[in-house]
């Protein structure tokens, strides 16, 4: 049963979707749904002996096309909807123990041209208001399965978080007439001691306001919404900074190092001019053994408190990328 009941504290939806309770767990490297079809082996979701980039809707998705009925009756205080849209699994590599930072250069540009092309094909679905890329990765973020890959969420609504950063990007840009985006990263260049990576198109900083530690934005340096609207040199330069900065995520502590990558782009939907394409990184761990948990203040009133400097996270950084 998947739905959508609406919380009306906080004015978002929230997706129940119950068959996900019984969804693959950590299963052993030779039962991995994500590796290739090997003849004679264990058939997987892939049935192709090699791949190199694979694309297919998640088995146990939150949201699908068409929609499950319902479990309950909506009323006025508790509105329900059908929980309509497309969940997709996007597997990086036939190399169970691959991370992005062991990916070449060319690999992750071919990655970029499979974000840019779903976010493409989904977004242009009746229904779908935002095209959500994202990786979850490692233990302490709650992976179920430790093959290479990401997610594509297709969602019939824009998600709370995109929503908040368009209201605030429509507010800078009617007070200044300036990108809010553009703004940001004309700072952090200005004050340097929070960039830990850039090239001609991209810049990679520890933002002034870094919630998680070791918190990373990757901005274009060129005012586009998406990915559709990048040239072909932006794309290489995009890879080699998600290259250069995921290899030294896994420098700094020694391991490959648990993170949530975020794609933030222009709704599928509408025009949004003011909007500002950006890849947001949450890492978990705050030192190599203790991991940041999102507790009482984080979690109950919504305010996040960081251990360390956004200023120390970056030199610290900047020794592992370097």
């Amino acid at each position: 049963m998947s739905e959508l009941r609406w919380n009306p504290q906080l004015m978002q939806w929230v997706i129940v979707a119950t068959h996900r309770q019984h969804r693959t767990f950590k299963p052993p490297k030779e039962f991995c749904p994500l590796c290739p079809t090997k003849p004679g082996a264990f058939p997987t979701e892939i049935p192709a002996e090699n791949y190199e980039i694979v694309v297919f809707e998640n088995k146990f998705p939150s949201l699908r096309t068409p929609p499950p009925e319902m479990g309950v009756q909506p009323s006025d205080l508790y509105p329900a909807a059908p929980a309509e849209g497309i969940c997709e699994v996007i597997c990086y590599s036939p190399d169970h123990y691959l991370t992005l930072g062991d990916a070449t250069a060319e690999h992750i540009y071919n990655l970029i041209q499979v974000w840019a092309d779903r976010y493409r094909e989904l977004g242009s679905k009746p229904g779908i208001e935002y095209v959500y890329i994202f990786e979850n990765r490692g233990d302490a973020v709650g992976v179920t399965l430790h093959h290479p890959h990401g997610q594509i969420y297709a969602f019939p609504f824009i998600p709370p978080v995109p929503k908040q950063e368009l209201e605030a990007a429509k507010q800078h840009k009617e007070k200044h007439g300036t990108c809010l985006y553009c703004d940001i990263l004309k700072q952090e260049k200005a004050d340097q001691v929070r960039i830990v990576c850039e090239n001609s198109s991209f810049a990679a900083f520890v933002p002034f306001y870094a919630r998680f530690p070791y918190e990373v934005h990757i901005f274009s340096k060129r005012h586009v919404g998406s990915l559709l609207d990048l040239t072909d040199d932006e794309a290489a330069d995009l890879a080699c900074i998600l290259k250069e900065l995921i290899t030294g995520y896994d420098r700094l502590f020694g391991f490959t190092l648990p993170y949530i990558m975020a794609l933030h782009q222009v709704p599928a939907k509408g025009d949004y001019p003011e909007y500002h394409l950006h890849f947001e990184f949450y890492p978990f761990n705050r030192t190599e053994t203790k991991l940041k948990y999102l507790a009482g203040v984080e979690s109950g009133a919504g305010t996040f408190i960081t251990d360390m400097s956004p200023e120390e996270q970056a030199e610290r950084l900047r020794g592992a990328v370097k």
